[in-house]
């Protein structure tokens, strides 16, 4: 990005270390440092992120409802016993690979307007509609395959331990999981993204210093063209067996200064440490386990009253499939706040690993303004437990502050 002026650490006079340091000045010092209107515009953002994944579900359910209501699923699912007969997981492949196809077809203009414009109209994405598509297109060719082969193989469970289905499901909810969490960054982001390793230098030099401190493999160390796509800052370290990479993007190795890399590198570093992988995998997988049990305890409900209209003969039919997502959809949009605060959790362990490992506590604060641009910097208690994945602007400078109130004489 050449056009663009150096990055400069953000360091307010009253968050810097001195007789007299106070954690509350000093976090109010950083907040402050954001325009209003630029607050107004995130927390719009952020706020509108709230009604968009209501709105998601409404959308999902009302197409499900259509599925069904028009017997379009009972239709497909007849389609594919006729062409498979005698094969049930091939079936149960067939079924899934039109339904997921479908809705991924109706739901494209919700999701053109979510994705795509909405992004634009915050300022956060660089990607044309082209390119937009084209990422849309690998991306639900990957979710089409891979759905249809779990769909296919839980129905052909489902088939054989019946009672006992809610127990698979949430098994391999976990397994698929634990892929797309350690597995996916390594083999399929290259799909969507090029990846460079992270020249010699003393930033390289620093990375390596920070992953040989956790005892995380440093031989694989890249950087990622995102800003194709998007202005946001991310990074991660991910992989198993031998296939471990630490890898940032872009717009924050050409954005941010070298502190505020090193506090978001030993943060991501801190997952990989703490095993938030496979911990994260375990409980959400366990969340998905009550929608399932949800879904087993309303399915038999709903069936009963309009299994004839729609044409679904029992929860081990697939074309109750529509039903069984409509419900589930609407269970993990309650259950948000435990989801929500199951990430945050880890989020914060990550935070308090990063800043001991990388002791870079401007570094810290500073990114996370940087943030500030698509994130709400102060909620509500209730509004961060609810609506938050991650914590608060404000909490994690309060955090880095705190940090160097602990550790005089500090230092960025």
């Amino acid at each position: 990005m050449p056009d663009q002026p150096a990055p400069r650490l953000n360091l307010p006079p009253a968050a810097q270390w001195g007789p007299g340091f106070d954690v509350t000045k000093a976090t109010d010092a950083y907040i402050a440092t954001v325009p209003a209107a630029d607050r107004a515009k995130s927390d719009a953002y952020f706020e509108g992120g709230y009604w968009i994944s209501a709105w998601t579900v409404a959308i999902t359910v009302a197409i499900c409802w259509i599925l069904l209501r028009t017997k379009f699923s009972a239709r497909v699912r007849d389609f594919s016993e006729r062409r498979a007969a005698g094969r049930p997981f091939l079936q149960g492949f067939l079924y899934a690979a039109v339904i997921l196809f479908v809705l991924a077809v109706l739901t494209l203009p919700w999701v053109l307007y979510t994705d795509y414009f909405r992004e634009h109209q915050y300022g956060l994405s660089n990607q044309d509609l082209g390119g937009f598509f084209g990422d849309q297109a690998k991306s639900q060719a990957i979710f089409l395959l891979v759905g249809s082969f779990a769909i296919a193989g839980f129905y052909r469970i489902l088939g054989r331990v019946r009672d006992r289905w809610v127990y698979w499901a949430t098994g391999i909810t976990a397994l698929f999981m634990l892929f797309f969490t350690m597995i996916q960054p390594v083999f399929v982001a290259p799909m969507f993204n090029d990846y460079h390793p992270l020249p010699e230098g003393e930033l390289r030099q620093s990375i390596v210093a920070l992953a040989r401190g956790a005892g995380i493999p440093s031989d694989d160390i890249a950087w990622f063209d995102a800003s194709r796509q998007t202005k946001r800052i991310s990074a991660n370290v991910s992989g198993l067996f031998g296939t471990t990479r630490i890898s940032l993007n872009d717009n924050l190795l050409n954005g941010t200064t070298p502190p505020e890399i090193r506090a978001v590198m030993a943060h991501e570093m801190g997952h990989y440490v703490l095993h938030h992988g496979l911990w994260l995998t375990i409980t959400l997988a366990l969340a998905n386990g009550i929608g399932f049990w949800v879904v087993n305890r309303l399915f038999g409900f709903f069936q009963r009253r309009h299994g004839v209209r729609w044409d679904v003969r029992d929860l081990a039919d697939p074309a109750g499939l529509p039903l069984a997502l409509a419900i589930f959809s609407v269970v993990m949009l309650l259950l948000t706040p435990v989801t929500n605060s199951i990430i945050r959790t880890a989020e914060n362990q990550a935070d308090a690993y990063g800043l001991e490992a990388a002791r870079s506590p401007y570094g810290f604060a500073s990114v996370s303004m940087r943030l500030s641009v698509y994130r709400k910097l102060e909620p509500s208690a209730l509004e961060e437990i609810i609506f938050f994945d991650h914590p608060s602007g404000r909490a994690r400078v309060e955090r880095a502050m705190r940090w160097v109130a602990d550790h005089p004489p500090g230092g960025a």
